[in-house]
């Protein structure tokens, strides 16, 4: 049932998500697996998608229509802080747009690329649920950044690298 790429830490891990649902609802593990998958390993390949689709019993196109539905699965390594600027149409309207062309700017990256050091990955997303404080980003799936105007924008990533020096 489960592949020798499995190791037995990240079984045990995937056995107690698992057993929070009836056997036969098993897949519905599936973003505790990958959450799980990229947690070890920074991101879920499509060999990890494969892995949790065979753990799971569940066709592998399932597994990957999660992965590729939320912004929060990284299908490829990402820098240390991964940021994702809100460019939905109400935070376009209130200067979302502008604020990952300055991100671009700032950073010397293009929307989807990670600065040469690893420490930022840009990434744009769809609605993240704040849309009278936009423009707003989301650092590492965790840190809500709201009104983020180019000075705090700039204070930001100031900020994240002066942390880093030390």
């Amino acid at each position: 049932m489960t592949s020798p790429m499995i190791s037995e830490q990240t079984k045990a891990r995937f056995d107690r998500e698992v057993a929070k649902y009836p056997a036969d609802q098993k897949q519905s593990a599936v973003m505790a697996c990958l959450t799980i998958v990229q947690q070890e390993q920074g991101f879920v390949s499509a060999q990890s998608e494969q892995l949790v689709a065979d753990y799971l019993g569940m066709a592998p196109i399932a597994v990957h229509e999660v992965t590729t539905f939320y912004n929060m699965y990284n299908q490829q390594a990402v820098g240390k802080y991964k940021l994702n600027v809100c460019t939905n149409l109400p935070c376009q309207l209130r200067d979302g747009a502008k604020a990952l062309k300055h991100l671009e700017h700032k950073l010397g990256i293009a929307m989807g690329e990670t600065t040469a050091d690893g420490l930022f990955t840009l990434q744009q997303s769809e609605c993240l649920g704040a849309c009278a404080d936009s423009p707003v980003m989301l650092v590492n799936d965790v840190t809500m950044c709201s009104f983020m105007s180019n000075e705090k924008l700039d204070q930001l990533i100031d900020g994240l690298k002066s942390a880093e020096a030390k």
